[in-house]
């Protein structure tokens, strides 16, 4: 299982997979996917400020039917906990996103700098793992 990043998820639904490696294409592909539901509220941000032109749960809802996508379960007071010592970052979005994937000890598909330096489990160019986790 792996979680994906709100602009994977963005990119993913644009039909942008010329924007993703070779090797996270094959990640999408071979694993089951998961999003923090805080990627949503990401979203919905996205569209009040006009830089997305659909709505999540359109999005959501696209990508769950064509992908396989799914939301995060785990409670939310497990995610805080996870998220209370990642100090990195100011961003209320990323330090959650980053802090559901490690509470499942989860890889995280990023292009985000700043997590890949505080998160070990982020990944961009990497070997794909074989097989659905």
């Amino acid at each position: 299982m792996i979680y994906l990043d709100t602009h994977v998820l963005v990119w993913a639904y644009a039909g942008e997979i010329d924007l993703l490696p070779p090797s996270v294409r094959a990640m999408i592909e071979e694993n089951d996917l998961l999003i923090s539901p805080i990627v949503l509220l990401e979203l919905k941000y996205l569209h009040e400020i006009e830089r997305l032109t659909v709505d999540p749960g359109v999005i959501y809802e696209n990508l769950a039917a064509t992908i396989g996508l799914a939301l995060c379960d785990l409670p939310l007071m497990q995610v805080i906990t996870e998220a209370l010592p990642q100090t990195w970052t100011r961003d209320p979005f990323d330090r959650i996103i980053t802090a559901t994937a490690a509470a499942r000890g989860a890889i995280l598909l990023t292009k985000d700098e700043a997590i890949h330096a505080h998160y070990p489990k982020a990944c961009w160019n990497a070997p794909a793992p074989s097989g659905k986790n």
